[in-house]
């Protein structure tokens, strides 16, 4: 991010946010349906099918495969927010969104989460499931331990700290 704030209002800066967007929006896509797929599979499998239906592989598969769905989604959500709306005030979500230490956080534990569990899934399951499934997979339910485990610090009195956002100038069109 640059400190000059009139070259802000250039159509490149604008095209950068608007790309730090698509990529923060594919991370907390992935992140929710990591986190939601694994119910929403278990009971759809076990109300339709019954229980003779779940089964590890899958879950797992199941797992990674609606990970890759909120990437997509959470992608063209973001792309779609920010590509149509006015410059300036994506370059000041984009400022505030620097500061947002919960978030960072969040996204800290879902990745540690989500490679611990990408080599710990294979070594448990490792003769019930596809190995591709079990490392995707394995980092699908990583991620989403690891996102529970973030909203477990905050309710348990461990929040993340807040960072004050300093102020920002406006910015000056060309």
């Amino acid at each position: 991010m640059s400190d000059n704030f009139a070259v802000a209002a250039t159509p490149q800066a604008h095209d950068a946010d608007i790309e730090y967007f698509v990529r923060r929006g594919m991370t907390k896509g992935y992140q929710l349906m990591s986190a939601v797929t694994p119910i929403v599979y278990t009971v759809f499998a076990a109300t339709r099918y019954g229980r003779a239906h779940l089964n590890v592989n899958r879950l797992l598969r199941a797992t990674w495969m609606g990970g890759s769905l909120g990437i997509v989604g959470g992608g063209a959500f973001e792309y779609a927010r920010s590509a149509y709306s006015n410059p300036e005030k994506v370059r000041i979500r984009r400022f505030r969104t620097a500061y947002d230490t919960a978030s960072i956080r969040a996204d800290d534990h879902s990745t540690i989460g989500g490679i611990l569990f990408a080599v710990i899934t294979p070594a448990l399951f490792w003769k019930r499931a596809n190995s591709i499934n079990l490392i995707l997979g394995g980092a699908g339910v990583g991620s989403a331990i690891g996102l529970i485990a973030h909203h477990a610090r905050t309710v348990t009195g461990d929040p993340a700290p807040t960072i004050p956002v300093p102020e920002m100038p406006p910015v000056a069109p060309h």
